[in-house]
């Protein structure tokens, strides 16, 4: 017994997993959001593009969470923008503003000397996680679960039928910039827990499992969150005896469940269809 317990005796193992619990509800919830609003491109385009605003802040001496952000939300708007305003679909607008701003960021990244470490800002560093890390986590985590759950039905509504939430009264802009605004704060949350290439899973993986093994949208919200929390504790836990990254290990074990979440949504089809049948 002692032997399985070995990982919560170590200090740096705590904090691994105070910052999963701590980042897993925000993404999880999130995610779902951006599954249904079929904006899962959106999370990947800005993980990736706040790396220069990351580089810019460390060479001007700012909290490398301020230039993460600005260029988050940078991102965001300059790809609605050019979507708006040309004849070029959104998906494609995300695809080159990510790409170029990501390949700026790792010009930038490249060109500067320091004696200071920035690869985990791309690949992550659970196993560091120190306590100003937690209480920036925690802070971000808390304001926007606080936004998604308190508007989680103006949200869905947008989600399914902008044209419908606007005709209703709701206010799309607060309701679309406010989703945006969460999405570059979550992408913050987790720039020293995932890092940037792997943030993306933890936006898209959680809400397109439960997107597959429920029916309701408040249930998925649920499911999302149980299946993100269970795959980044287990995850940094069998890290810690496989001598593995936890970022990846997470990562794979959210693929693992996708892919039998896959397999079961096939099950109940191939089963409703022969019934009917």
């Amino acid at each position: 017994m002692e032997y399985w317990l070995l990982p919560f005796q170590f200090p740096f193992m705590h904090n691994a997993f105070w910052i999963t619990l701590l980042i897993a509800p925000p993404t999880a919830l999130l995610s779902c959001f951006l599954v249904m609003k079929g904006w899962a491109l959106m999370g990947d385009a800005v993980s990736h593009a706040v790396l220069p605003g990351v580089v810019l802040a460390w060479i001007a001496g700012l909290p490398l969470i301020v230039g993460a952000f600005v260029a988050g939300m940078s991102c965001a708007l300059l790809t609605g923008f050019l979507a708006e305003n040309s004849r070029v679909k959104q998906d494609t607008v995300m695809g080159v503003v990510f790409s170029g701003m990501f390949g700026f960021g790792i010009i930038l990244y490249t060109s500067i000397t320091t004696n200071e470490h920035l690869d985990h800002i791309l690949f992550g560093n659970m196993l560091g996680i120190g306590t100003a890390d937690l209480w920036t986590a925690g802070t971000i985590a808390i304001g926007v679960c606080l936004f998604l759950i308190a508007k989680w039905k103006d949200l869905e509504l947008h989600a399914f039928d902008p044209a419908q939430a606007k005709a209703s009264g709701l206010a799309v802009n607060f309701l679309h910039y406010g989703l945006l605004v969460a999405l570059s704060l979550s992408i913050v949350a987790t720039l020293s827990a995932t890092g940037l290439i792997l943030a993306v899973a933890l936006l898209i993986t959680p809400g397109a499992i439960a997107f597959l093994v429920v029916r309701s949208f408040g249930r998925m919200l649920v499911v999302s969150v149980a299946v993100c929390l269970f795959a980044m504790f287990s995850g940094t836990y069998a890290s810690f005896y496989l001598d593995s990254a936890p970022a990846a290990t997470i990562v794979l074990i959210l693929t693992a469940i996708f892919i039998l979440a896959f397999a079961y949504r096939l099950h109940v089809v191939r089963k409703t269809s022969k019934s009917v049948g």
